[in-house]
């Protein structure tokens, strides 16, 4: 209990009420639901309830035993690997996790953009009149905005949490308990026609499997409120009571919002911008059947904005500890962990925004706003649940020998049953990440189809494999003092830049034939340049002042 203390000495403690509405705007949400609802209609709610009793539970729940085992450690997930498996791995989750908060991040900044657009106007027409370019500048500047404010407003997070969480709550209840009511003043009358109870029962083929993904993504999360465990005046009890919380608010939230979906909209027949619009025709509905004009539409905005706000907050905030403040200095290169005056990791921030211009690069040449906000989405379906694997790998690891991981909190008594649940739950998630990487919302075979594959491919694979040379880079600082010079970072940065962009180019061009190969051969050739200019020794007299000490 010392080391906790060391670790807040400022004595300000987290309720678990507080921690369960921080988990919440990371794990579930009105638009989570619109999202998956899309994607498989009427029968998500089959899906929801599978999800919760099978996924969500005992996944809240290895998280609270995590969190207990290791409570005295501030940096979450990667702590938790690093106590079972040592450094690097410890070093790599953190890598993994940060870089699939970077399309959550940006993800986040587009809906903050699309929340302040329909509370400004009142419609989604103003979605038309922004080009992609604008739109992809909007967000670039919305996540800078949070990244200054996260570092120079210290309780902005909490503040905005419990706003954010908040007003989702009470909106969600409140669209759940309207429909129905509405449900009933209109006889029983729904847009989903001819809806029997065999419809919530899905058609169990390739779609439906590549859609599971998602349903994993709108629900994970909780582990990100897991460093703030040593904010929390008795952890190893309060902690369990939020993931708890969690789980059960997530229930509710699902089915019933799913089912109140079905009320409103056509499952047959799902208007295409759905996934991004889909929330404020519901409460624009709602309003004009009940007499309030768009009164609920216009709160409906500032709430979103709200909870956006939070989770955007969460995120930098969480992802910015695990990566900077909980790596270790064998892996992670000093020109990232170098802080200035004001103790801000600014390296690593300008890498943060780097991965996230690179993200919005890949999606502006998608042909509207709507196509780069479900693709944004369906990247995330991809990364996230990979990352979540971690959870499952690390209880397995705890569970194979309990007497080294003790906890005051234990789920499932049973060791080998506990281990068998983990092990299934990563081989579902693991499988679901796979087949997730399939373009969702567009014509398959469809040249866009095609192209969001290839794009979905290269930014897992630059997001993840930078974290694995990383390493690499460090050693070389080393062993010469500074990882390159002048000329060797603006010549590698310029020539992948060039890279990317001209591979999205060619990736457009639908009249060349086997462009796929050409942007293959185009990508290994430019890293083939890069190896070759960043393994000469640098010249120490013309290095960066970012990399000195």
């Amino acid at each position: 209990m010392d080391e906790l203390k060391d670790l807040n000495p400022d004595k300000k403690f987290i309720s678990w009420q507080t921690l369960f509405l921080m988990a919440l705007c990371t794990v579930i949400g009105l638009d989570d639901i619109m999202y998956n609802f899309q994607n498989q209609g009427m029968a998500v709610i089959f899906s929801w309830i599978v999800m919760v009793l099978f996924y969500v539970i005992p996944y809240s729940l290895m998280v609270g035993q995590l969190g207990s085992v290791f409570s005295t450690e501030g940096g979450g997930l990667s702590s938790w690997v690093r106590g079972t498996d040592g450094e690097f791995l410890g070093y790599f989750t953190a890598w993994t996790y940060w870089a699939a908060s970077i399309p959550y991040a940006v993800d986040s900044a587009n809906e903050v953009i699309v929340d302040l657009g329909w509370a400004l106007t009142g419609s989604e027409k103003f979605q038309d009149q922004i080009p992609n370019s604008l739109f992809a500048l909007l967000t670039f500047v919305t996540f800078i905005v949070f990244i200054i404010v996260e570092h120079h407003f210290s309780n902005s997070m909490e503040f905005l949490s419990t706003i954010g969480g908040g007003l989702m709550v009470i909106m969600t209840i409140l669209f759940v308990v309207l429909a129905f009511v509405g449900l009933a003043k209109s006889g029983g009358h729904m847009a989903t026609t001819n809806f029997t109870w065999r419809d919530i029962f899905p058609k169990f083929d390739w779609h439906y499997f590549s859609t599971i993904a998602m349903l994993i993504y709108a629900m994970n999360g909780a582990e990100l409120v897991a460093p703030y465990v040593t904010k929390m005046k008795k952890p190893q009890y309060d902690f369990p009571k939020a993931m708890i919380a969690l789980a059960a608010m997530t229930a509710f939230l699902t089915i019933f919002g799913s089912f109140a979906l079905g009320i409103y909209f056509n499952a047959n027949h799902l208007p295409n911008d759905l996934k991004m619009n889909g929330a404020y025709y519901a409460f624009k509905m709602i309003g004009h059947q009940y007499g309030w004009g768009n009164f609920l539409l216009y709160f409906w905005a500032w709430t979103s904005f709200f909870f956006n706000c939070a989770l955007l907050a969460v995120l930098l905030d969480a992802m910015t500890r695990m990566l900077i403040s909980d790596t270790g200095s064998r892996y992670m290169p000093k020109f990232l962990r170098k802080k200035d005056k004001n103790g801000l990791p600014i390296n690593g921030y300008i890498l943060t925004v780097a991965l996230s211009s690179f993200i919005m690069i890949l999606g502006i040449f998608l042909p509207n706003m709507n196509d780069i906000f479900n693709w944004l989405l369906n990247l995330n379906a991809i990364v996230s649940p990979g990352v979540t694997c971690w959870i499952f790998y690390s209880f397995m690891r705890i569970r194979k020998d309990s007497k080294k991981f003790p906890s005051k909190y234990v789920f499932i008594k049973n060791d080998k049953i506990a281990y068998a649940v983990g092990l299934t739950l990563l081989l579902v998630t693991a499988i679901a990440t796979i087949m997730g990487i399939t373009p969702q919302d567009v014509p398959e075979g469809s040249n866009i189809w095609w192209y969001e594959l290839i794009i979905n491919i290269v930014a897992v694979i630059v997001l993840i494999g930078l974290g694995a040379i990383l390493p690499g880079i460090r050693h070389r600082e080393i062993e010469y003092g500074i990882a390159f010079d002048k000329v060797q970072w603006i010549s590698m940065i310029a020539i992948i830049m060039g890279s990317i962009i001209f591979g999205i180019y060619l990736g457009g061009l639908k009249h060349l034939s086997g462009r796929g190969i050409y942007i293959a051969v185009e990508g290994i050739l430019s890293l083939l340049i890069v190896w070759l200019i960043g393994r000469r020794k640098p010249n120490l007299a013309n290095g960066f002042k970012a990399e000195e000490d």
